[in-house]
């Protein structure tokens, strides 16, 4: 992936729900900073699902989501393929991101004081609408607010059919007629417009009215910090306008859709629980926190051990709803003290609803990536918790993963030819050397390439690159860096 960061303002781009290595996370820790090309690379070894990317700046991830960074990544597998499921991208396929947006008296997106906008956006659009055929329909929703729940439901009641949520396909569709999205998660439903007829409108809405105090978009009132126009009520997220069925249309619901098998909590060999906390004395802005701390880049709050089979337990006994998220794994939701575990998020996940006085318990298995330098991270997903300090880090410790040899870089490496044009090379001491992070800066200090865990057997391409004078910083797998001058002709 080449993220160029065009902004004048630093960022990080998080592959949410990917399973990666934690340096190509985009958490916390990876800052791009402006006018920087940040190259991360992994083998996709996701279910295919619904994904998405969106920053991860600290203290700032509210405001640069506000202001639209984010989107989708759509990931397809053969079992997905072999199946009769609606998708042609944009006719019976269609991606939805929800979100609301407040407005300042100049008409500017405004993120200060405000937990909820006041004004729904899907896609992006206010009042958004769409043409869809007489046939199954599937719908790909993810909830991109900052704090806002949904609880989806159709205008006339009618049943739809989750076939799959935040990791993948479920074993079977399930049938629903409520379902509550926390921010973060997403969920794939087929919706059956064969029985309606061409002309017939139908709304997606938010049945967000009647709930006790706690849930996120529950609150009553109109202005003010957690105040919405939305908030505590029916409102419509799209507006569909039934027309002719496609060609080759999709028009029976499947039996089956996958065969997963999932983790149970006898299966876990390590327990690890996470509170949530109020805030902590001397931080009024930060009014929640998990196990009494507040995020610090210093601190880990959890080692995981390669390839262990966790359950973790996570409990708000606290006044109000949140969305707890995960990186690098998906899980599997085994049980919840408020009742059975929902057929409709019975697959894998990687964010979980969380109500007020309540617990829920999941178990993953930590595999395939390790690393003591870059952590992952666990928070609750609302923009204001998050920039509010509501996050731990994790570190996976173990065999070596990362397919870089440990080896020392020693003290010195070569670059050719100097001066470069379109490629630069580096020539390591030795054969074995593992370099870890290649970061590349101009004369005056500016960073412009970040490179993690990067493959050097074909060059680094420059081509890009203004003349001039540039100096690039080696590090190896036990965080030695040494630096080298060359030119760009």
């Amino acid at each position: 992936m080449n993220v160029h960061n065009y902004l004048n303002d630093s960022t990080t781009l998080h592959w949410h729900g990917m399973h990666l290595p934690a340096v190509m996370d985009g958490g916390p820790h990876q800052v791009i900073p402006p006018g920087t090309i940040w190259q991360p690379y992994w083998k996709v070894a996701n279910n295919a699902a619904t994904y998405w990317y969106h920053p991860h700046l600290h203290e700032m991830t509210q405001e640069q989501m506000t202001k639209g960074l984010g989107g989708f990544i759509i990931v397809r597998d053969p079992q997905e393929a072999a199946l009769a499921l609606p998708r042609t991208y944009g006719i019976d396929d269609i991606p939805l991101m929800l979100t609301s947006r407040r407005y300042d008296g100049s008409n500017a997106m405004t993120y200060i004081n405000c937990s909820y906008g006041d004004y729904m956006l899907t896609n992006g659009t206010p009042n958004a609408q769409v043409n869809l055929p007489k046939q199954m329909v599937r719908l790909r929703i993810l909830n991109a607010e900052m704090e806002r729940a949904y609880n989806l439901g159709f205008s006339d009641g009618r049943t739809f059919y989750v076939i799959g949520n935040d990791g993948g396909l479920l074993n079977a569709p399930v049938a629903e007629t409520r379902v509550i999205l926390a921010v973060g998660e997403r969920i794939e439903i087929l919706v059956d417009l064969g029985t309606n007829n061409i002309g017939d409108t139908v709304n997606l809405n938010a049945y967000n009215g009647g709930f006790a105090l706690g849930f996120p978009g529950g609150e009553t009132a109109q202005s003010g910090q957690f105040g919405s126009l939305l908030n505590n009520k029916t409102f419509t997220l799209l507006h569909i306008n039934v027309t002719a069925a496609t060609a080759n249309a999709i028009t029976a619901l499947p039996v089956a859709l996958a065969n997963n098998t999932y983790w149970t909590a006898s299966d876990a060999t390590v327990n690890k629980s996470v509170t949530v906390t109020g805030g902590l004395p001397g931080q009024p802005g930060n009014p929640f926190g998990l196990d009494n701390t507040h995020f610090d880049f210093n601190v880990i709050n959890k080692t995981v051990n390669l390839n262990d089979i966790e359950k973790w337990t996570i409990t708000n006994s606290n006044v109000f709803g949140h969305a707890f998220h995960i990186h690098d794994v998906e899980f599997k939701l085994v049980s919840r003290s408020t009742g059975a575990v929902g057929a409709y998020e019975s697959g894998w996940k990687d964010v979980l609803y969380l109500p007020i006085g309540s617990s829920a318990t999941f178990v993953a298995k930590f595999d395939d990536y390790s690393d003591s330098i870059h952590p992952f991270m666990y928070h609750c997903h609302f923009g204001p918790h998050e920039d509010g300090g509501m996050m731990g880090q994790f570190v996976v410790k173990g065999d070596n993963t990362s397919g870089i040899n440990e080896t020392n870089i020693g003290t010195d490496f070569n670059l050719y030819p100097n001066p470069a044009h379109n490629k630069l090379f580096i020539q390591l001491p030795e054969e074995n050397a593992g370099v870890y992070y290649v970061r590349m800066s101009d004369i005056a200090g500016r960073s412009v390439y970040m490179l993690p865990q990067p493959q050097l057997d074909n060059g680094i391409d420059i081509a890009n690159l203004p003349s001039g004078i540039y100096f690039v910083a080696l590090t190896d797998s036990k965080f030695n860096t040494i630096t080298k001058k060359f030119i760009k002709d």
